[in-house]
């Protein structure tokens, strides 16, 4: 007689190798099993309702209706835990087989890859920002209702961490400012697009977006304690070294105007060419030359003019990973169960851009 069972290899279940054998992992954090075994405790009770003389007691089978009905509801009521599963990887399937069936969505992989998690890493902070920047920007849409909810909870991390921090509060700006406008335009074209949801839910998103913009907008950095030695301490060529380490042409300028020093060093054409350099080809300097009244090329503006017109080059401490023997995405430290020889010879970094091409069919 066949197994009619659900298949081990299908989506639908996650396995574990142990000692005794493969064993099943449900697919919600410890925190909610624990909720649930106490659920479970209530299909063994009766249930009287009505008055004395009409008292009716539910049979085994409503009781333990009624316990799943409650599990569902404490599941759905923990939804912002973000722990839904002990895997940080997704397979990225794009076809559908006699195992799998459908495809990986982006809304899919966005919940899988813990992104809450991966935002108190800052090495990762930066890779998950501009994720949600580029997902404001064109995918919003493309996300399932958990999916969004999901986004804008790690959204609401992501601002108190830099209310908490003061690390990096302008790229948080331009990524609420960016998904300010999708918002205004989805809203006001209702009926044209797809929007998941109720139109009151993004209005209200909307609204918060707006406070968060103002309490950034209203933030005050904490004045250090000098306890000892301090950055303008530093010999020039120590200070000079690292302006040269900054990637980002804006926060040479905000580092400049700490203290005249730094401002001197900061306004170095050197500096600026070599920056040019790093984020730009030569063929593309020769469209945009900008002379200086002393004649002599100048490199800073420079910089913002190719930028305009052409993207730089992005840096990360920590990216998402790609195996191409496994189609498995995941974090490069939080591993994989690859199948490879060598699976290092497998493994592809994957840009925020590459992350939402990899979704699009």
């Amino acid at each position: 007689m066949p197994f009619l069972g659900q298949d081990w290899r299908s989506p639908g279940w996650r396995w574990v190798k142990t000692e005794d054998g493969w064993k099943r992992c449900e697919p919600f954090s410890p925190a909610l099993e624990d909720g649930s075994n106490q659920l479970n405790d209530i299909s063994h009770t009766v249930i009287i309702t009505g008055d004395d003389e009409n008292e009716e007691a539910y049979s085994t089978e409503d009781c333990e209706f009624a316990a799943k009905k409650r599990k569902k509801d404490h599941f759905r009521s923990n939804m912002d835990s973000q722990c839904f599963y002990r895997e940080k990887w997704i397979y990225v399937h794009k076809e559908s087989t006699r195992e799998r069936h459908g495809y990986c969505t982006l809304g899919e992989a966005f919940n899988r890859l813990d992104f809450s998690s991966a935002i108190q890493d800052i090495r990762r902070f930066n890779y998950v920002v501009k994720l949600l920047q580029l997902i404001a920007k064109s995918q919003l849409t493309s996300l399932s209702g958990a999916a969004q909810k999901n986004y804008f909870n790690i959204l609401d991390k992501i601002v108190q961490k830099v209310m908490e921090d003061q690390y990096n509060p302008r790229l948080i700006k331009d990524l609420l400012q960016d998904l300010s406008s999708t918002l205004c335009i989805l809203i006001r074209g209702v009926g044209k697009s797809v929007l998941v949801g109720n139109i009151n839910i993004w209005i209200c998103r909307l609204e918060t977006i707006l406070l968060w913009q103002q309490q950034l907008k209203n933030l005050q950095m904490n004045k250090q304690v000098n306890n000892g030695l301090t950055l303008s301490d530093l010999p020039l060529h120590m200070l000079n070294n690292i302006l040269y380490r900054f990637s980002d042409g804006w926060d040479i300028i905000t580092l400049g105007q700490v203290t005249p020093t730094l401002y001197m060093l900061s306004e170095d054409r050197q500096l600026w060419k070599k920056l040019c350099q790093y984020h730009f080809a030569e063929k593309q300097f020769c469209r945009h030359l900008i002379p200086s009244e002393k004649g002599h090329i100048d490199w800073k503006l420079m910089y913002f003019a190719l930028q305009k017109y052409y993207p730089i080059k992005e840096q990360y401490g920590d990216t998402l990973h790609f195996c191409r023997h496994c189609s498995i995405l995941f974090w490069k430290d939080t591993g994989h169960p690859c199948t490879a020889s060598d699976p290092n010879t497998c493994l592809m970094p994957v840009s925020p851009q590459h992350f939402i091409d990899l979704f699009k069919f």
